[in-house]
C-alpha cells in the first residue's frame, strides 16, 4: 500500500518545535534517524530518515504561532480531495483551521478539528503518474 496514495491512510507525522537542531539529536539518538534538510520555500525543514526512507519531519515554530504555543507532533491522513474533506469536515460539526493550502511539490493540505476537539491535518498528494 502506498499511503501517499490511499484515501484514509496515515502518511505523514511532523514535529514544530522551538529547536530543530536539539529535536533532531534527540530522536536521532533515541531512535537512530538521521535527518537530511531540504528546502520547502517556508524555511529550514528536516526530513528524518531510517536508512534511506524518510519517516517525518522536523520545523520551526511558523511566525504566526500563537503567544506560547508548545511543541507538538502532528500527523495527516491522506485524502483524495482535500477541498471535498474540509467541505465535509465542517457538515459534520468540526472545524477547518487552515483551510486547503498549497504545497508546492508536495499537495494541497488543510487543518482540520473534531467536534471532540482533535486536531489531524489531510492532504491530498501531487503524484507523478
Amino acid at each position: 500500500m502506498d499511503v501517499t496514495q490511499t484515501h484514509g491512510a496515515f502518511s505523514w507525522s511532523e514535529l514544530m518545535t522551538p529547536d530543530p537542531q536539539a529535536a533532531i539529536a534527540f530522536y536521532g539518538a533515541l531512535f537512530g534517524w538521521t535527518s537530511d534538510n531540504v528546502d520547502m520555500g517556508t524555511g529550514p525543514y528536516h526530513l528524518l530518515k531510517v536508512g534511506d526512507t524518510a519517516v517525518a519531519g522536523v520545523m520551526g515554530m511558523p511566525p504566526d504561532a500563537p503567544p506560547g504555543m508548545p511543541p507538538m507532533w502532528g500527523c495527516y491522513v491522506t485524502v483524495d480531495d482535500i477541498d471535498a474533506t474540509a467541505r465535509r469536515c465542517t457538515e459534520l460539526g468540526g472545524q477547518v483551521l487552515m483551510p486547503p493550502t498549497d504545497i508546492p511539490t508536495v499537495g494541497r493540505m488543510a487543518v482540520l478539528k473534531d467536534p471532540q476537539g482533535a486536531v489531524l491535518s489531510a492532504m491530498t498528494y501531487v503524484h507523478d503518474d
